[in-house]
């Protein structure tokens, strides 16, 4: 008789979840996982995959403006909300599906249900209060939505979760935040024809990216008619109630206030851990972040229980918890010892403009390295000089003058994720920039600036320490 019901037990059927769950059953281990809401988790159902649709969806009313300067005559278009939701919902649904057939091709055995952890070898599922013992625990729950600070009025605010179900576009709306996903949203209403506020905190949007970046995006957002107002906070929301519908008072910490149809939060994340009986088995929290510590092998605290994806907290990308998954089943249970290599790692902001990154900022390496040489250029893309939209590229190449090693590129404009991505591999296999120049351009395209800027737009160079 097996000493335990199964080999490994995953709590949550998310991408990095999934993705163990698979592998792990691929090596032969007995593998069931548990999901209380749907299969496919935060980037399937309610994250990455609708947003870049609606994202997409939002394009077309550029495109039909932009039509004109080719030639074309475009009837007055229309707009219909409930088409995209049902149409979106369709696509999620098929999604959804996929991933549990897959699961079960694998030989993972998919439960309808909480699981809560009762000591490092058992869970208790909450739906038959049945309890299962494992000789591992995957935790890969993910994160949810944070609001901040209980404020008069939130209860009025929806997170990015709601957005993608809403019974009718909101005219108007305010967003607070100058993330991810304040960002996106605030480029997919305003594409769709609402009239969008954003709200941030810190002096501009986008922390963490590279400052030309920031200011790119900033401005390009702008020039949409998006109103971006920093330096100040949400402190109240008012709900009003008439014949017409609701309205939504927005009171501001500079002492302003705004008038909205919708109000969006999207400030941050929180790892999902509570509730989940972690106390239970001893499994510790990274008190400077609030997830799940653990390993470069992603075990926690408890030798049995290891944490993938989103909530430890670490960097929040689906890809990156699909790779911590396939890591952690290859080491556990194909005898490959696989360490997750976190650096370098490429990400996108689906904005209009887009954002794609990968790499050091010009900041990070200005910090750390003693020459850095800075190749930038901004430029008015070939189409824009037919449609006569008032827009501009950004490509940035930071270099470590000493070595010729590619640090760091930072683009902004359409298709940036795509070419960022590609980008990624050679910034991965340490490429020079002699490496980009020696690259015959491919013309007529944006991305062969890359292999074109011959002379830097900047050079720093820090003096040694007397």
């Amino acid at each position: 008789m097996a000493e335990f019901d199964v080999d490994l037990f995953v709590i949550g059927g998310g991408s990095g979840g999934v993705r163990a769950a698979r592998i792990a059953a691929g090596y032969g281990a007995r593998v069931m996982i548990a999901e209380e809401y749907r299969m496919g988790g935060t980037c399937v159902i309610r994250g990455c995959v609708p947003k870049k649709l609606f994202v997409i969806g939002s394009h077309f009313r550029h495109e039909l403006e932009d039509a004109a300067g080719f030639g074309w005559t475009v009837p007055p278009a229309t707009f219909d909300w409930p088409t995209l939701i049902a149409n979106k919902d369709k696509e999620i649904a098929r999604l959804e599906a996929a991933y549990t057939t897959n699961v079960e091709k694998s030989g993972a055995q998919i439960v309808k249900s909480r699981a809560v952890i009762e000591d490092k070898h058992t869970v208790r599922l909450l739906a038959d209060d049945r309890k299962i013992t494992a000789k591992y625990i995957l935790i890969a729950t993910g994160g949810a939505p944070n609001h901040g600070a209980a404020i008069h009025g939130i209860e009025h605010v929806i997170s990015s979760n709601e957005a993608f179900h809403l019974k009718k576009l909101p005219k108007r709306i305010v967003i607070q935040g100058g993330g991810y996903i304040a960002l996106e949203f605030a480029g997919i209403f305003a594409g769709f024809g609402s009239d969008v506020t954003v709200i941030y905190r810190g002096d501009n949007i986008l922390r963490g990216f590279d400052e030309d970046v920031r200011a790119h995006v900033r401005s390009e957002m702008e020039k949409q008619g998006i109103t971006i107002l920093t330096g100040c906070t949400v402190n109240k929301v008012d709900r009003h109630v008439d014949r017409d519908g609701e309205e939504f008072t927005t009171h501001l910490s500079n002492g302003s206030s705004l008038a909205s149809d919708q109000v969006m939060f999207a400030i941050g994340r929180h790892p999902a851990v509570a509730n989940l009986g972690l106390e239970n088995a001893g499994v510790a929290i990274n008190p400077k972040n609030g997830g799940i510590a653990v390993d470069h092998f992603s075990r926690s605290s408890v030798d049995s229980i290891y944490a993938i994806g989103d909530v430890t907290h670490r960097f929040n990308l689906t890809p990156v918890a699909i790779r911590e998954g396939h890591a952690f089943a290859d080491t556990v249970f194909g005898k490959r010892t696989v360490q997750v290599d976190h650096s370098t790692i490429p990400t996108a902001v689906f904005s209009q403009p887009e954002v794609g990154t990968v790499g050091l900022t010009e900041t990070e390496a200005r910090a750390q390295f003693s020459h850095v040489d800075i190749y930038k250029t901004t430029f008015r893309p070939i189409k824009a000089t037919m449609s006569g939209r008032d827009t501009r590229v950004l490509m940035k190449l930071v270099v470590d003058g000493a070595t010729d090693r590619v640090l760091g590129c930072h683009i902004v404009g359409d298709a940036a994720a795509e070419v960022t991505q590609v980008v990624a591999i050679a910034v991965k296999m340490k490429a020079t920039k002699a490496d980009f120049d020696a690259t015959i351009a491919l013309h007529p395209t944006a991305a062969e600036e890359l292999v074109t800027m011959r002379t830097p737009t900047a050079r720093h160079v820090r003096q040694a320490a007397e």
